[in-house]
């Protein structure tokens, strides 16, 4: 058996298998189907038993199957021609929509208890402020994050936000610093962001995205400890609208769900890798429990001093929330 391991923030996870083309490939590129794209980072460690979670692929003309017992899991079929032909390689085993991403975001909550949210995030240096935008895609995520960094904001995750809560210490981990974007949105919304990216194959504009690299506007720590404020906003944007609409939610047990069925949902839905194999939610009732819990206390954190959603186009999506 060939073999490696990858640690992602705190989890660390071995891989294993009878074909090395199968391992991943090390440094990973900056591509739409990179797990860059999800994490800030994917570093090569050496294989171990004592790891938190362990991959085994069998390359094979046996039925193609899956199996996952405790943090073991196990694939047998054939792989390498599968990943040849598949339509789509985001949603295959390290494809930034498949399985490691959410074995990772699994064993991250159940060995580290470590959250994520599907979200990015920018901070204000002088205030001390993190600001977390939540939401799927389509949700204007990028547009906050790119017209954020247009007005001095520093980047702190794309598209990961992870936290954990210790007693009354609220920590917040940097996530990815690479986001997938559509061509169109930069042309039309965001040229600052085009220097280095070649768009004379432009017909496509709407449907093609680019992997972009934003790690030059970072912050300068990977961590960060209980901030003097967390605005926590659920964003809606849309083209033509008029105006900047913040409807604060003050109800915090319907935050705390809306939190808890953000992080949920990646968990716990069933993804088909490589057109072929559904793999059902690595979810499960007492992690459920505890990020309940966990949400709910981040709700009511000291440092959270706003929850909204926001309805607006994309150029007055801050509206006054940074003055």
């Amino acid at each position: 058996m060939y073999k490696t391991a990858v640690k992602i923030l705190k989890a660390r996870i071995g891989i294993e298998s009878n074909t090395e083309e199968l391992l991943p490939s090390f440094p990973l590129k900056t591509e739409v189907k990179s797990l860059l794209t999800d994490f800030r980072e994917v570093k090569q460690i050496p294989y171990s038993e004592n790891l938190d979670g362990h991959i085994s692929i069998e390359d094979s003309g046996s039925e193609l199957s899956f199996e996952l017992i405790g943090e073991r899991a196990t694939f047998q079929g054939s792989f390498l021609k599968l990943t040849q032909e598949a339509s789509d390689l985001r949603f295959s085993l390290w494809g930034n929509q498949g399985f490691l991403y959410r074995f990772s975001l699994y064993l991250l909550e159940k060995k580290h208890k470590i959250f994520n949210l599907h979200a990015c995030a920018l901070y204000n240096t002088e205030k001390n402020h993190l600001y977390v935008v939540i939401g799927g895609a389509g949700s204007g995520k990028t547009v906050y994050l790119l017209s954020g960094l247009e007005k001095g904001l520093k980047l702190y995750s794309t598209e990961t936000v992870h936290f954990r809560i210790d007693e009354n210490t609220l920590s917040w981990f940097m996530g990815s610093l690479v986001d997938n974007v559509r061509l169109g949105t930069l042309i039309h919304h965001f040229p600052k962001f085009l220097r280095h990216i070649d768009t004379q194959d432009s017909e496509d504009e709407w449907q093609k995205k680019i992997a972009l690299d934003l790690s030059a506007y970072k912050t300068d720590f990977e961590e960060l400890t209980t901030p003097s404020a967390v605005t926590i906003l659920f964003p809606r944007i849309e083209e033509g609208r008029e105006g900047f609409l913040l409807t604060p939610e003050s109800d915090k047990r319907k935050a705390t769900k809306s939190l808890f069925d953000n992080i949920t949902q990646k968990l716990s839905e069933t993804v088909v890798l490589y057109d072929r194999l559904p793999v059902l939610g690595l979810d499960e009732e007492k992690m459920a429990r505890n990020r309940l819990s966990n949400t709910s206390q981040l709700i009511q954190h000291k440092s959270v001093v706003q929850t909204a959603s926001v309805l607006s186009n994309p150029n007055e999506c801050w509206g006054e929330l940074l003055d």
